[in-house]
């Protein structure tokens, strides 16, 4: 979980990397992704091999995978995002971006801090199939924001779906309601850097603790997502149905126990493990819940276990 991109310039220069082509200064990185400096060399549209599609909101046949592109994911100043719908969600309702709460314009949010209905004009890069731009989106406002219990951002746009898909031909990811499964076949789809990363859901964390942050039942990711600074904030991707099941923020860069940048898992009975080089993600199955009809925001609402200011 970096600060936004802390340590990636350096890992760039030493993977021959020539441009931080829209990266933030050091200080703006993400925290959580910014892991396995040596994977720099993600700056390479081409690691989509394996997308050919947009990811819609239409879930594919069972057994079949679904095929996951850029399609509605976003690019952030210093994290990645994606332009996500819930299951009630209608195409006249505001059109919302998800990302993490480390991600904020304003900065990490501290234990037990949540940020609700602020203000913003914070503007996001929206990517079509192949990884370009397809246009530029507007917050009006920070809906959602916190790194406690999760590490979730969510913002509500000065447009609807709508139009988004009418002038940009691009259509929403769908929030799955669900909780994940174990050994499903994921993808972490990452905006700003523009890769795909692909891996399984290994399984699930009781507490992840990292520096003065805890999570609960976080996603642990097979080796596969070895996820870097800027991926922080990046739709995870059941390649089976093509639904949003967690948004990824965080990976154990050096082995370090419960650190920065180096989460550990902390289980019912208090005992620590460190999985040096794994990553993990925030489930998302949790934020429909929370949300009433025209994507209106209710942490009063029956169901809804989100934190509250």
């Amino acid at each position: 979980m970096k600060k936004p991109l802390i340590g990636m310039l350096a890992a760039l220069l030493t993977a021959g990397a020539t441009a931080l082509a829209g990266a933030p200064a050091a200080t703006a990185a993400p925290a959580g992704t910014a892991a396995v400096p040596a994977a720099a060399t993600a700056v390479n549209a081409a690691t989509a091999a394996t997308a050919a599609a947009p990811v819609g909101s239409e879930p594919a046949q069972a057994g079949k995978l679904a095929a996951v592109t850029f399609a509605g994911t976003v690019a952030l100043s210093n994290c990645s995002g994606s332009l996500v719908r819930f299951p009630a969600s209608t195409a006249n309702d505001p059109a919302l971006v998800l990302s993490n709460g480390h991600c904020l314009e304003t900065g990490m949010p501290g234990p037990g801090q949540v940020v609700v209905n602020q203000a913003s004009s914070r503007t996001f890069t929206l990517l079509n199939a192949s990884g370009g731009s397809a246009g530029t989106l507007r917050a009006t406002k920070l809906v959602y924001g916190t790194m406690t219990d999760t590490d979730v951002s969510i913002y509500q746009l000065n447009t609807t779906y709508a139009a988004i898909q009418s002038g940009y031909g691009i259509a929403p990811l769908t929030v799955a309601a669900t909780h994940p499964v174990q050994g499903t076949s994921i993808r972490v789809v990452s905006g700003y850097w523009k890769r795909i990363y692909s891996c399984s859901a290994d399984g699930f964390a009781y507490r992840l603790k990292e520096a003065d942050w805890t999570f609960k039942d976080s996603l642990r990711y097979t080796s596969g997502c070895n996820v870097i600074g800027g991926t922080s904030g990046s739709p995870v991707v059941d390649a089976t149905s093509g639904q949003v099941v967690a948004v990824n923020n965080t990976i154990n860069e050096s082995g370090q126990r419960c650190t920065l940048n180096n989460p550990c898992e902390v289980d019912q009975n208090g005992t620590v493990t460190v999985r040096r080089g794994i990553g993990y993600a925030q489930e998302t199955y949790l934020i429909p819940a929370c949300f009433s009809t025209g994507n209106r925001l209710d942490l009063t609402k029956a169901g809804c276990t989100l934190p509250r200011p």
